[in-house]
This record gives structure tokens, C-alpha cells and sequence, in this order.
């Protein structure tokens, strides 16, 4: 996102004479956020902005000027990806990919080689590491907690052949069963849910408030809205509770790996 309105509140908080940690106490909010809107990682909330407001003594500028919550961030998955290092909960919603921090190397590289317009042997190699380094989250045994609810498409369309679709989901089945993850997978049987228009990502913070990311083709937002990220929220908590249980989903799974494993 533009860091626009990060710089100017950054710079009225300093003509003020104020350090981060005196506007946060000021406008009732802690000073990790004041940190994250300044360098242009957050978009606060209308309430938010209107307590700055009220702090800094600068009428309704920032709230009038507030970037818009759904607007598409230019490199759109960067400030998604900043919170998600930052976030103690991750709760996905994957309908036709694996989620990025469970891929295996292999499955992201096919990913990766399939966009358009195609991408260099070194690009590739460049999009790969990265996002393994995004899967170095789940090296910590306790946070962030990860629940992944899955369609049954992720599982049975064959990205990248037989050997690596088994190759994978028997990563994530290795994931659940340490106890690292919690996966639930909504059967095709289930018919229509709450989240078949896309992918999201929805994440709880030690200091900030709850954000969302959604995404669909070339395109991606993140939502600080306190109303957008509740009604997400609410629609991945109707999707769960009609998704296979635990020990059900993981038989899914490993009938899945062993299915391509037999076309392999």
C-alpha cells in the first residue's frame, strides 16, 4: 500500500513533539500500531483515526483522508505477508492451492511456473525461497496457532503430477498429526459454504487488532476493518463447523496422497 498516510502522520506526531509511545497513550492505543500505520503496514481503523485526530489536534484530517479498507494493495501480498510474521493466530482458507506456509518445495515451484506471463528459471528460484522462508513460522512449536480449513478441490486437483500432490499432502498430514496444525477439509459432498468466493486468511496479533487477507486472481486486499474482519470471521466459523472433523479430514487426506500415489 502507498505509505502516504503513514509519512504525514509520522510527521505531525513529530512537529507535536511526540514519541510513538506518547501519541499511542494519547489516542488509547498501544505503540506497536502506531509503529505498523507509520511504516505503512497498517490502515487503522475510522475509530482509530478519529482518536489520532483527536491526539495530534488535526480536526478530521486523518480520518477524512483514511485509505480506503477494501482498496488492493499495489504489491499486494507484501503487507499481507508482513503481518502474517507478526501474527500469534493464522486461521487459512485455501479453495484451490495449497496455503503458502504449508507448501512443500516442489508443489511451489509447479505453482510458481504456472502464472502468466511466465516466469524465468531465476524467478522462479527467487518466489520459491522466499516463500519457504515464510513457512519457517511453523518452526515454532507454539506460535503462531494455525488452523488451515481446506477445500476438498486442494486436495484432488493435480498440481504439478501424481507424486508431488501426494508428496505434499502428506506434508500436511505429517503438520496435523504433530499437532503443529489443526486441518479441516470441507468435502465436495457439502455443497455450497460461506467461503466458496476465495481465499482467506484471517489473523489475531498480541497488540494490534484482528486483520484479514482475501484474494482472488492478481489481485489481493488486506482488510483492517473491524466490521469486514468479523463478518470473515463469521463466515470461516460457518465454513468449520460444517467441515469433516479432525480424524476424518486426516483420512481424507491420506485416501487422497494414496490415490494419486496409485496413478503415479
Amino acid at each position: 500500500m502507498s505509505n502516504t498516510y503513514g509519512d504525514w502522520l509520522k510527521a505531525r506526531r513529530e512537529t507535536a513533539g511526540l514519541t510513538q509511545q506518547e501519541l499511542a497513550d494519547a489516542a488509547f492505543m498501544t505503540r506497536s500500531h502506531i509503529s505498523h500505520i507509520e511504516a505503512g503496514r497498517r490502515i487503522p481503523s475510522r475509530e482509530d483515526a478519529r482518536r489520532l485526530d483527536t491526539a495530534l489536534n488535526t480536526g478530521d484530517v486523518l480520518s477524512s483522508f483514511l485509505p480506503q479498507e477494501d482498496a488492493a494493495v499495489s504489491d499486494y501480498f507484501e503487507a499481507a505477508r508482513q503481518l502474517e510474521q507478526q501474527a500469534t493466530m493464522i486461521r487459512e482458507f485455501a479453495y484451490s492451492f495449497v496455503p503458502g506456509i504449508m507448501q512443500t518445495e516442489r508443489y511451489a515451484r509447479t505453482v510458481m511456473r504456472s502464472g502468466f506471463p511466465p516466469r524465468s528459471d531465476d524467478e522462479c528460484d527467487r518466489l520459491v525461497v522466499t516463500r519457504l522462508e515464510r513457512a519457517k513460522i511453523l518452526n515454532n512449536p507454539v506460535t503462531p496457532v494455525v488452523w488451515a480449513l481446506l477445500d476438498e478441490a486442494v486436495l484432488r486437483r493435480p498440481i504439478g503430477g501424481p507424486e508431488i500432490m501426494a508428496e505434499q499432502i502428506m506434508h500436511m498430514v505429517r503438520l496435523a498429526e504433530s499437532e503443529r496444525v489443526r486441518i479441516h477439509v470441507l468435502p465436495f459432498g457439502l455443497g455450497a459454504h460461506p467461503l466458496l468466493n476465495g481465499m482467506v486468511t484471517l489473523m489475531w496479533f498480541e497488540d494490534q487488532p484482528p486483520a484479514a487477507y482475501s484474494e482472488a486472481a492478481l489481485m489481493g486486499k488486506v482488510h483492517d476493518s473491524p466490521t469486514l474482519v468479523e463478518r470473515l470471521r463469521g463466515a470461516y466459523d460457518l465454513a468449520l463447523g460444517d467441515a469433516l472433523p479432525l480424524k476424518d479430514s486426516l483420512a481424507l487426506m491420506r485416501a487422497a496422497a494414496e490415490e494419486h500415489g496409485h496413478h503415479d
